[in-house]
């Protein structure tokens, strides 16, 4: 899992995403372990992003990589596994904060 997820951020980073972020999901969803949320500038540019994704993640063996929100998208979602990728324009981005929303704690940690 560390390994795929410093893939996708080395990918990222690698092709000049900004502001990535990486959000333990642990114990807060049973969709994914991680999600990653990092900004494009362009949605050319998101869809250049989803589009490594993708390409270094079938070189790694996975034969389908679900991506959803195709041009002209401000948001894409590139569905590795346990890891979930969210790629914005910064005003999207802004706009579904998912970090904040995802950064509370999950409601078990809450109770104690």
């Amino acid at each position: 899992m560390n390994k795929l997820k410093k893939l996708i951020e080395a990918t990222l980073d690698s092709e000049k995403a900004s502001d990535i972020s990486v959000i333990d999901l642990t114990g807060k969803s049973s969709l994914a372990d991680y999600m990653i949320v990092a900004t494009g500038l362009s949605q050319k540019h998101l869809s250049a992003l989803a589009g490594h994704i993708v390409d270094e993640l079938q070189a790694i063996g996975f034969a389908r990589v679900p991506v959803d929100g195709k041009p002209p998208a401000d948001w894409i979602v590139v569905d590795a596994g346990n890891i979930i990728v969210h790629l914005f324009r910064q005003e999207a981005r802004s706009l579904y904060n998912l970090e904040k929303m995802w950064s509370m704690p999950a409601l078990a940690e809450a109770a104690m």
